[in-house]
């Protein structure tokens, strides 16, 4: 878990206030360690991947979150086929 201020400095194109929007729009959903946000390593990397879609692919605030439902639907899929002993070739 790293705090709001290391993935700041990881990430440093992130704006604070994208951030707490996309927060309040549940993209990201990280952890209150009292007064503090803690992001986990999947959060990282869900910030990560909003950055490169709108920064990288222009994909537009009106579109996120159709983009990032889809994504998450097919990460679903793939994790229930590998459940089921499903492999996927590359």
């Amino acid at each position: 878990m790293i705090t709001l201020d290391l993935l700041c400095a990881r990430f440093t194109r992130l704006r604070l206030e994208d951030l707490q929007g996309w927060i309040a729009e549940g993209h990201v959903r990280p952890e209150r360690a009292g007064h503090e946000l803690v992001f986990t390593e999947l959060d990282v990397e869900r910030v990560g991947l909003i950055l490169e879609l709108r920064d990288d692919m222009a994909v537009n605030d009106e579109a996120l979150p159709v983009v990032l439902s889809l994504l998450d639907q097919l990460y679903d899929l793939r994790r229930r086929l590998r459940e089921m002993g499903v492999t996927l070739d590359a």
